[in-house]
Order: structure tokens, then C-alpha cells, then sequence
């Protein structure tokens, strides 16, 4: 069931940014260099995420995407043509590793 929210999730939260999943990085988005990403990081890049939208995908619920949780974002975007079925084979994997 959590997988299947967290793809159609990713399906919501990517449409806010268009073509952006081929030239954004993690480390470019980390502003603050502390290996994850608040909502305010992502909406630097992406304003029109929402705040639900952003909480969909922190799995663990820390208030901030790990690097796992950006990556399952950033391929869920449009111009991704194995984007679909990257993002239920890493919401798979994230949903198995255990959360620090």
C-alpha cells in the first residue's frame, strides 16, 4: 500500500518540475550542505511544491529528503523514459533499508 502511495506520489510531486530529474543533483539542491534536503531546499528549485507533496515522499518522516528519497523524486520527473518502474524498484528498495 506504501508503495503504491509513494509512486503516485511521485507521479504528483514530479509534475511540479518538468525535464528538471537530467540536470539536477542532490549536492546542487543541499544548499546547506548537510546531507538532506528540507522543503525550503526543494522549493528553491522547485516552487511549486507543496508542502503534502513534499511529505510524501519522506518516508521516514524527519522533515527532510535523504539522498534515497530525492533520488525516487527526481526520477519520478517527466523526461525520465524508465522512470516508472526505477521508482517502484527504489521505493522498494528504500522501503527495506532501515531509516537512520
Amino acid at each position: 500500500m506504501k508503495k503504491t502511495l509513494l509512486i503516485a506520489a511521485a507521479t504528483l510531486f514530479g509534475a511540479a518540475t518538468p525535464a528538471m530529474a537530467a540536470t539536477i543533483t542532490f549536492e546542487e539542491v543541499d544548499a546547506d550542505s548537510n546531507g538532506e534536503v528540507s522543503l525550503t531546499e526543494i522549493q528553491a528549485v522547485a516552487p511549486d511544491v507543496t508542502e503534502d507533496r513534499f511529505d510524501t515522499f519522506d518516508h521516514d518522516d524527519d522533515g527532510a529528503l535523504s539522498e534515497t528519497e530525492f533520488r525516487v523524486w527526481t526520477m519520478s520527473l517527466p523526461g525520465e523514459p524508465e522512470a516508472e518502474a526505477e521508482v517502484e524498484t527504489d521505493a522498494e528498495t528504500m522501503m527495506d533499508e532501515p531509516q537512520a
